[in-house]
């Protein structure tokens, strides 16, 4: 504790030094250092002082105003601990915010997940019923792109979304992915107008396996030892499942292989492609510009091999219901064109892989509800075939972000 003294500090100090002279003479007395000390060196000490304070003792009370007790700091007490005043801290609210805007985030993405899903389902459950009962999937298919270059130019006219400004490089480049786009599209329709719908979504499990020789060949992307080997459970999968399919014929099979070669030809040659950082568009206006280029490539050409087939007059001596034919054709073109709207929508939320394993997840379900709609006989050993082509493609989405060490020298 220390100790200060309000009073006649002089006298103190002059004791003070007299004692320390004598500190090698004198032992330890604890008389002279009690609360009422030798009356004799009192005296002596205040006969400078006033009389008030002779006739005082000198006692060492702890509420005198003479001495102040001063506690030792705690270790963890500041500076300027003395001046503390507990004070009551207010939580923010960022926190609730911060949760609350990634609880709606994540509502908002699972309900893009379900969209593209149940838009994904109804397509192939219309589209398979128009090509059942109406077996021209080249006109099929330019309605199909018909419908959705309506739906861009709805969109663009009413400034629903930003019309862009092509340039005729922009074109150039733009017309292979719209070639490839408008063959992938078609050799689908030709596959689902000849085998089961559960059967050819089996067969494009296998676009992996066209997507690593294709980047290979022409991009110079090795495969990881990790992407061959999930290669291996869709190859087998596939091959399993095509056994022992009920509605197997050879057409329906190469036109499905057709559909994964260019579909993945498409994404190679995006890639490839040199765009410039100040013309690139973003995948929705891709998408629709890629739309009405493939309506007016594919037209003349439904026209030169099929003819007109959509008349009612044609539709009615065929024996087909032609409000029906109408309907469902209509139907599956807006479903086939808001489920790649939303896959576009989904892709510029999520990372590639994650988009990957989506789409995954989507044939599964797309293959499950169509063999319960249609009522497909499938056997244990097709089952059994097409879990495991599926899981390859989960596989291989998984571990394509694997990259192989560089060597070293």
């Amino acid at each position: 504790m220390q100790f200060t003294l309000s009073h006649h500090s002089s006298s103190f100090s002059l004791l003070h030094n007299q004692n320390l002279q004598q500190k090698h003479s004198l032992f330890f007395n604890p008389i002279r250092f009690s609360s009422k000390p030798n009356i004799e060196t009192t005296s002596n000490a205040s006969s400078s002082s006033s009389s008030s304070f002779t006739r005082r003792s000198w006692p060492l009370p702890i509420s005198s105003s003479s001495f102040k007790f001063r506690p030792r700091p705690s270790l963890f007490s500041s500076p300027s601990s003395d001046h503390f005043q507990p004070t009551a801290v207010s939580v923010s609210d960022d926190g609730a915010t911060a949760d609350s805007g990634s609880l709606i985030k994540t509502l908002q993405l699972g309900s893009l997940f379900g969209l593209w899903y149940l838009f994904n389902i109804y397509f192939n459950i219309y589209n398979k019923q128009v090509l059942k009962a109406a077996h021209f999937p080249v006109t099929v298919t330019a309605v199909q792109f018909a419908v959705g270059t309506v739906l861009v130019a709805f969109m663009w006219g009413f400034n629903l979304y930003k019309r862009p400004k092509l340039s005729g490089a922009q074109l150039a480049a733009i017309l292979p992915l719209a070639m490839v786009h408008t063959l992938g599209n078609l050799f689908t329709n030709m596959s689902l107008g000849k085998v089961a719908v559960s059967f050819t979504h089996t067969i494009k499990a296998m676009e992996p396996f066209f997507s690593v020789i294709l980047s290979a060949m022409f991009m110079g992307e090795m495969p990881t030892p990790w992407v061959v080997g999930s290669l291996v459970p869709i190859v087998g999968g596939v091959a399993l499942a095509s056994l022992t399919e009920a509605s197997f014929n050879w057409a329906g099979f190469w036109s499905a292989m057709a559909s994964n070669v260019t579909n993945q030809s498409r994404n190679v040659l995006s890639k490839k492609a040199m765009v410039k950082k100040e013309d690139s568009m973003d995948n929705i206006t891709l998408f629709s510009i890629i739309t009405v280029m493939s309506f007016f490539l594919l037209a003349p050409v439904a026209v030169f091999l099929e003819g007109v087939k959509f008349t009612p007059a044609y539709l009615q001596s065929a024996g087909l219901n032609v409000r029906q034919v109408y309907i469902r054709s209509l139907l599956a073109a807006l479903c086939f064109h808001a489920y790649q709207q939303v896959s576009y929508m989904i892709l510029q939320r999520v990372s590639p892989v994650t988009h990957s394993v989506g789409n995954c997840v989507k044939r599964v379900v797309v293959i499950v509800s169509s063999v319960i709609f249609f009522k497909t006989a499938v056997s244990p050993v097709n089952a059994f075939g097409t879990a495991i082509a599926l899981a390859g493609v989960f596989l291989y989405s998984r571990v394509k972000r694997i990259k192989s060490k560089p060597k070293t020298a």
